[in-house]
């Protein structure tokens, strides 16, 4: 994923400061003649100019109704697109270069309009998304509920929790507050189903609660926190690479999906404790993976709007994983004493 294909079309009285624009973000493009007012410009960008050059061209452009953009992968050509320092273009503000740091970070991340774009139709609940969840959560259930890992893993391939889990880290790195809501409430609803699809298995199999696979999601550990954290930073760095979606939805999944179906199994049992238990390794996982998440996004220059809303979101975030990991030391110092 080194460059990306970019055609931009405008009016020919707007080209010579595209043409501007452009030669700051890459050094191949070329012109061409397209049927109607428009004229095209098709330019060979490195990855990590992909964004700026997205932000300049919507700033200059963005009010003219003809404008359209279209960005696309390329695969290979000759010569080939080089990725290192050498081939660094002038950076916007000349006075703050970027470290080599922020460089090694941002080289291979999609722009943040391609993002938005992957996750916008993972937001609509659908009757596929509903179908997902319910699928993913019963064959979750049944795995745990006979003690195989390997069937528990393969309902994680389906991946129905990624859209909603991706989302709300993003808005919350970015600031968008319509993104959150779209997010939370497909979440929710997700969550939901979980449940009820747990809830299934358990009216409908017999359920023995010692169960190593289902007695695990019952309770906190410590290596359940330090999981899901690396599965939260491991699941935004394929995502924003553009990475095969069931190898980051496994990763977001494994967190996620087997603690609601668990909660459901053991709500249908009538274990109270257990189901609360289970529920409270969810909520733990769900913090954990979110300030993963947020964390590195910010590490891989996804601009936010507003660094007080960020800084305050994350600061929130947190704080909630401070609470948790607290009570979790209680319990366990607790049970110790005891």
């Amino acid at each position: 994923m080194g460059a990306q294909r970019i055609e931009i079309f405008l009016p020919e009285n707007e080209f010579l400061r595209l043409e501007e624009i452009v030669a700051l973000h890459c050094r191949r493009y070329w012109r061409e003649d397209v049927p109607g007012e428009n004229e095209k410009l098709t330019c060979l960008v490195q990855q990590r100019y992909t964004e700026r050059l997205l932000d300049d061209i919507e700033t200059a452009f963005g009010d003219y109704p003809s404008l359209a953009v279209i960005v696309s992968p390329i695969e290979a050509s000759i010569p080939p697109i080089i990725e290192d320092e050498t081939s660094e273009l002038p950076g916007r503000h000349p006075a703050r270069p970027r470290t080599a740091l922020e460089r090694w970070f941002t080289r291979d991340r999609l722009s943040t309009d391609e993002l938005y774009s992957d996750i916008e139709e993972s937001l609509r609940v659908r009757p596929s998304y509903v179908a997902t969840v319910l699928l993913s959560s019963l064959i979750a259930g049944l795995g745990m509920r006979s003690g195989q890992v390997a069937v528990v893993i393969g309902a994680m391939v389906i991946a129905p929790l990624l859209g909603p889990t991706m989302g709300l880290a993003m808005a919350a790195t970015v600031g968008d507050s319509k993104l959150a809501r779209r997010a939370l409430a497909t979440l929710a609803i997700g969550t939901v189903l979980g449940v009820i699809a747990g809830a299934l298995v358990g009216f409908a199999v017999d359920i023995d609660p010692t169960v190593s696979e289902l007695r695990n999601r019952t309770f906190v550990q410590p290596a359940d926190i330090a999981l899901a954290l690396a599965c939260g930073a491991a699941g935004v760095l394929a995502f924003s690479r553009g990475t095969s979606l069931a190898l980051v939805g496994v990763m977001i999944a494994v967190a996620l999906v087997p603690p609601l179906a668990a909660s459901g199994i053991f709500i249908a049992q009538g274990d109270s404790d257990l189901a609360v238990g289970a529920a409270y390794l969810f909520f733990t996982n769900l913090v954990c993976v979110n300030v993963a998440g947020i964390g590195t996004f910010l590490l891989q220059g996804l601009p936010p709007r507003s660094w007080r809303i960020t800084g305050g979101i994350l600061v929130v975030w947190l704080l909630l994983l401070a609470l948790l990991a607290t009570a979790l030391f209680g319990t366990f110092r607790f049970g110790f004493l005891r």
